[in-house]
């Protein structure tokens, strides 16, 4: 079997890059090993960045049943200090700058998306190997029912996560390699504390420079975690052990709500957060998403560095002959000076004392608290001060996502209500 442009992964990274070719007249195919509605560890929460990608790609959040308009970001100090982050209000609620949806139901929506837009799909192609050719490279799958079969095309986008069977199918994988981040997640439902409404970042001086988290859905559900950084732990026992003793901590229990009770089983999953540092391209292959190690190295915030990584390998693909020579171009651009950035904040973030009096800092005016909650959730490069490429004269006043694209009624209400 022949294609032009091949996408390997279903994730958001894959269909964002699928659509984008699709949408540009290209000839795709997306495959996955996974069949779909399927369950993706993760926060599920939705920054600017994320939600602006989204929008760009003409994605409807009414799809979503559980599409979670977040407002207020309520953030504990590793003293026991909390303040309340607001996100800006705009005019009759039009547009929002945080969401949560959980993994099961986005990725199906932007599977469908890819669909619609005429994508072609073939689930449950699990890839075992890959040959390079001349002028093309041969994808080699196993279909559901073990039967064997190759893929050859001219570009191949890689969306296959962390572990992805391209990357070491090419020989590109890095020895040992198992993320900069751990988290641990759990979703809970009954939630009748502020985790029924607001965002919640627990800034825990046993976890840091990591943090725990509470993400609210519809329903009364909340998904409830926290994400430890290698470099300062001893990252898998220490996630066994905390777990269950960082549910039993009086001020998350608050927030929860007594009759809080958690579904299912927690998940553990890595993070791979060294974009720029891993190869981004391979022969006739662009790398994004986890594939591409493109997570924030300071949060372990990914989808909306999946669906960017995954537009822009989409568009090297579209606007040049040899993809390959300008897509790290382009990432290096949007994401390697923020990544620097990050890693400059990391061990800061390290030493309590230095926490303590950066959040007091933050909030100590309206405008610092609503300016640092949005360069939290990525409306703001984290390197947009030493980067002057991206200064101009309303740097500071982006207009929200899906501003143009009210939701129904239903959906309206639930975010006005947050709002008051």
């Amino acid at each position: 079997m022949k294609t032009k442009n091949l996408v390997v992964g279903a994730g958001p990274g894959g269909t964002a890059a699928a659509i984008t070719l699709a949408k540009a007249g290209k000839e795709v195919l997306l495959i996955d090993k996974a069949h779909f509605p399927r369950d993706k560890c993760c926060g599920d929460g939705l920054t600017t960045l994320a939600l602006r990608e989204l929008e760009s790609l003409q994605f409807n959040p009414e799809k979503i049943k559980s599409w979670k308009v977040v407002n207020n970001v309520i953030i504990r100090s590793p003293s026991g200090t909390e303040r309340v982050y607001e996100l800006p209000k705009t005019p009759h609620n039009e547009g929002y700058f945080a969401a949560v949806a959980p993994r099961t139901e986005l990725d199906i929506v932007l599977l469908d998306l890819a669909k619609a837009n005429g994508v072609e799909i073939q689930l449950g192609c699990c890839v075992y190997d890959t040959t390079v050719n001349a002028n093309s490279i041969e994808v080699h799958v196993a279909d559901s029912d073990k039967t064997k079969r190759s893929i050859r095309t001219s570009n191949l986008i890689a969306a296959d996560g962390m572990w992805s069977p391209i990357r070491k199918s090419l020989q590109l994988n890095e020895a040992d390699y198992r993320g900069e981040w751990l988290a641990y997640r759990q979703y809970f439902h009954n939630v009748s504390g502020r985790a029924s409404q607001d965002l919640i970042v627990w800034f825990e001086p046993d976890l840091l420079p990591g943090y725990a988290w509470s993400f609210p859905l519809t329903d009364g559900r909340a998904n409830v975690g926290f994400g430890i950084h290698r470099g300062a732990h001893s990252a898998a026992n220490k996630a066994k052990r905390c777990w269950q003793e960082l549910l039993s901590r009086p001020h998350i229990v608050e927030a929860l709500g007594a009759s809080a009770v958690a579904q299912g089983v927690p998940k553990a999953w890595p993070i791979p957060a060294r974009v720029g540092r891993s190869a981004l391209c391979g022969p006739r292959t662009l790398f994004v998403g986890d594939a591409a190690a493109a997570t924030d190295p300071m949060t372990g915030e990914g989808i909306g560095q999946a669906l960017q990584t995954g537009r822009l390998a989409a568009q090297a693909i579209i606007e040049y002959p040899n993809p390959c020579d300008h897509y790290p171009k382009a990432v290096k651009r949007e994401l390697v000076a923020d990544d620097r950035m990050s890693r400059v904040l990391i061990p800061l973030l390290a030493k309590p004392t230095l926490t303590r009096g950066v959040l007091r800092l933050t909030a100590s005016s309206r405008w610092t608290r609503r300016n640092f909650a949005r360069w939290m959730f990525e409306d703001y490069p984290r390197a947009m001060l030493c980067t002057p490429h991206r200064w101009h004269r309303k740097m500071f006043a982006a207009p929200p996502a899906f501003k143009n694209n009210l939701p129904n009624e239903s959906f309206a209400h639930e975010s006005s209500a947050q709002h008051n």
